[in-house]
């Protein structure tokens, strides 16, 4: 059945963390009526774009950000109801992120009362040192206050993100948080490389000598140590930051990268809308990344950018974004929708890939990456773009 994903992007932030690019707004406290606003917008764009998804039913629902757990549970209540108005049904999986903080710990069971089902919860560090390093505004006690609070607050589904290679952080200190992480018995955690993405505080210290960088031996190293453990502790890498027990892969997430539509609202979001006439590989929408300008849009004063996708950007996008997880690229689905497998389009790239040892191909034409593949992923995804 055809179905849609949601996806409700909420910007605010009580501080912007430095390696951040984001869109997101720093707002320490977050007035009712600015919230009023940002959540009427929000609504307003839902009944714009409901009928590019028409006749799709509710599959997921995402609230991100910036910091949506800021937002009071009578907004998030709001909000899920106007989405499952537009679409009905009941989604598999709604999904909050969340930040460890006081505030928000004390909104966790009105957020279960609203309809989230399941937590994905921005620990990044155990070690106090480490998350003074990153610009976090929690500290390690608070953070295992939280996930103290998330299960008895009924949140049986729990996702933590962990950084890797954040600045000076040892391998020992990586080992030692991702014990904690696993003490704390999440049925999904999200192990990031920490990016130095350009325009943040993070890249400008780095040009300048200002920032430790951990060294890529290192880096690699924690990946391949937060594997084994994971996998030891039966968890399956099913993206390339991405572990689950069975069963508990996060389903909003996967929608990107499978290509299935996705109705992005909010500041920065991005649609993918499904394929229609005149666009027969979809169609991509991005909102604008200033406050007004996204006001503006949802309020009917200007329209956001639309990129219908060529069959060139499409083929590109399914090979890297299959590449991305543990299943790969079935070459057959691939000749199905661009009339020919991958090697028609890519096969001196492939071929170069392969003598690398990035990228594996099977007697089919399905692809995956190598276990090397995955360590320098960002560097075989541009081989498609």
């Amino acid at each position: 059945m055809d179905d849609v994903g949601v996806y409700l992007h909420v910007p605010f932030c009580e501080r912007v963390c430095p390696y951040c690019d984001f869109a997101v707004i720093a707002s320490r406290e977050l007035s009712r009526a600015e919230e009023d606003r940002y959540v009427e917008a929000l609504r307003a764009e839902l009944a714009q774009r409901r009928g590019d998804f028409a006749g799709r039913s509710l599959a997921s629902v995402y609230f991100g950000g910036g910091t949506p757990s800021l937002l009071r549970p009578e907004s998030v209540a709001s909000l899920l109801s106007a989405v499952r108005d537009a679409f009905g049904g009941e989604p598999e999986e709604v999904t909050l992120e969340v930040n460890p903080s006081t505030v928000e710990r004390e909104r966790l069971p009105g957020f279960r009362a609203a309809g989230v089902d399941r937590v994905s919860l921005g620990i990044q560090s155990f070690d106090d040192v480490t998350l003074r390093r990153l610009g976090r505004a929690h500290r390690a006690a608070e953070g295992l206050r939280t996930l103290r609070a998330c299960r008895e607050a009924g949140f049986d589904r729990l996702s933590l993100d962990l950084i890797a290679a954040a600045p000076e952080q040892s391998l020992a200190g990586f080992e030692a948080g991702l014990e904690t992480a696993l003490g704390c018995e999440p049925d999904h955690l999200s192990v990031y490389e920490l990016s130095l993405e350009p325009g943040t505080p993070f890249a400008r210290a780095a040009a300048d000598g200002r920032l430790a960088v951990c060294e890529e031996e290192t880096a690699a190293r924690m990946l391949e140590v937060a594997e084994a453990r994971l996998e030891t502790a039966g968890y399956r890498r099913y993206e390339i930051s991405s572990y689950a027990r069975p069963g508990a892969e996060a389903l909003h997430n996967r929608r990107y990268w499978q290509r299935r539509p996705v109705l992005g609202l909010g500041l920065s979001a991005v649609s993918s809308d499904p394929p229609g006439p005149g666009r027969p590989f979809g169609a991509r929408r991005s909102n604008p990344r200033s406050l007004a300008a996204y006001l503006d849009c949802a309020e009917g004063r200007r329209e956001a950018e639309v990129e219908v996708l060529s069959p060139e950007v499409a083929r590109g996008e399914a090979v890297f974004l299959a590449l991305r997880t543990a299943e790969g690229l079935v070459a057959a689905a691939f000749e199905a929708e661009f009339g020919a497998p991958p090697r028609r389009w890519f096969g001196e790239a492939l071929d170069g890939l392969r003598a690398q040892g990035l990228v594996e191909e099977g007697p089919r034409g399905d692809l995956r990456l190598s276990p090397r593949g995955r360590m320098l992923s960002d560097s075989v995804f541009q081989s498609f773009v």
